[in-house]
């Protein structure tokens, strides 16, 4: 719990004046409510398990690092696209620091949270 704890006091320094309210700590994920209307939830248990999901209206998307999809290159962590497709993990590294991985995160999606113009999330 320590762990989101620490990264949701972080994400409100680093991110406070895009946030609607300070990142929400749960049991074991932490919730953050942007500006742009996204909803992200992460749910970290180290820096090679994770899984990072957010929803923008009624589109959901998530990374995570659910050992599944070996033909993908980025293996073990994969994106579930809002149109129910996988691809490879274009913003987060398996093995990264967690704070590193939430930041690419939350930029990326503060810009586009479809990421359609993000390279490697569309084919």
């Amino acid at each position: 719990m320590s762990l989101h704890l620490d990264l949701a006091a972080l994400l409100d320094e680093r991110f406070g004046q895009h946030l609607e309210s300070p990142v929400d700590v749960k049991y074991d994920a932490l919730i953050a409510r942007l500006d742009n209307g996204v909803v992200l939830e992460a749910r970290i248990a180290a820096p090679d398990a994770y899984a990072i999901a957010w929803a923008w209206g009624d589109a959901e998307l998530r990374i995570d690092t659910a050992p599944l999809h070996k033909d993908l290159p980025t293996y073990p962590n994969h994106l579930h696209t809002a149109d129910g497709k996988l691809r490879a993990d274009p913003l987060t590294h398996c093995g990264a620091a967690p704070l590193d991985n939430l930041t690419r995160v939350i930029h990326a999606i503060l810009q586009d949270p479809l990421l359609d113009n993000t390279p490697g999330a569309q084919p």
